[in-house]
């Protein structure tokens, strides 16, 4: 297969953990329509196979992804891999948009493991956690060439860093590397470029071993409440999705494991 040909995200399954690779490393992963196609597809697969309880995302050689690939421009939209201009910016084609995909999503970890610019950018703000390489850059690049933001990357940056980081960062269209990243709570760890792989999927072993169910019950709770500032209704989603928690059988086994002095086996629920 010829590098033309390779695609360009690339899938595997690691214990519990789905890992999506961007793979256009020769162009810094510079986004495409078939990496947009890609990434969907195998966080939808993901989200289906119940031997994965967490996703890794990240980036082939020495990019996470360098913003659209402006050689390619009809074929590289933001992540939802649309052609209307009203689609590329709501990122609607092809099915759910990106973040309501990945907020609905198991969850997703961005491994960034060097350039993370403009979609690149956008991109892991739809993601969960974000960790770090200590090569990482990053930058919401989009003023600098005549757009501005997408990916609902205005909704969601100023709630991970507050609104005054998240108007520099928009407004100047600046660089930042990893340490600064980390220091405004944009990423939450930064490690050595060869620990990064280790460290996300660590990360999502420790996620995978909880239920499933109840994982994503969880972040439906937090991006439901978020923003809600009627905490009467905030409490009332909780306890309704508690009163399904109690009922079910993962917690019927956390408490038999109590009692057994064992860690609980959620796997064996088919959870």
């Amino acid at each position: 297969m010829t590098n033309a040909e390779e695609p360009h995200v690339l899938f595997e399954k690691i214990g519990r953990v789905g890992v999506i690779t961007l793979n256009r490393p020769a162009r810094l992963n510079a986004w495409s329509g078939e990496m947009a196609a890609g990434v969907r597809r195998h966080v939808i697969e993901c989200n289906e196979d119940r031997d994965i309880g967490a996703v890794v995302i990240t980036g082939a050689g020495r990019g996470f992804c360098s913003g659209a690939d402006l050689r390619r421009r009809q074929e590289a939209p933001p992540a939802g891999e649309q052609q209307p201009q009203q689609q590329r910016r709501t990122g609607t084609g092809g099915g759910m948009p990106v973040p309501e995909l990945f907020t609905s999503s198991k969850p997703i970890i961005a491994a960034i493991n060097g350039p993370s610019i403009g979609v690149g950018f956008t991109l892991t703000l739809a993601c969960d956690i974000r960790i770090a390489s200590d090569q990482a850059r990053l930058s919401a690049r989009f003023v600098r060439i005549g757009l501005t933001p997408e990916l609902a990357s205005t909704f969601f940056l100023p709630q991970i860093v507050g609104l005054g980081h998240a108007a520099e960062l928009i407004l100047t269209g600046r660089i930042i590397d990893a340490e600064t990243a980390y220091h405004i709570g944009l990423v939450s760890k930064v490690v050595p470029p060869e620990k990064l792989m280790e460290e996300a999927l660590a990360l999502g072993e420790e996620i995978a071993f909880n239920p499933t169910q109840h994982v994503r019950w969880a972040k439906q709770l937090l991006y439901a409440n978020a923003t809600n500032s009627q905490l009467a209704s905030v409490q009332l989603v909780e306890n309704i999705i508690f009163g399904n928690a109690t009922r079910s059988a993962a917690n019927r086994e956390a408490g038999a494991a109590f009692v057994e002095k064992r860690d609980p086996d959620f796997r064996k629920l088919g959870d």
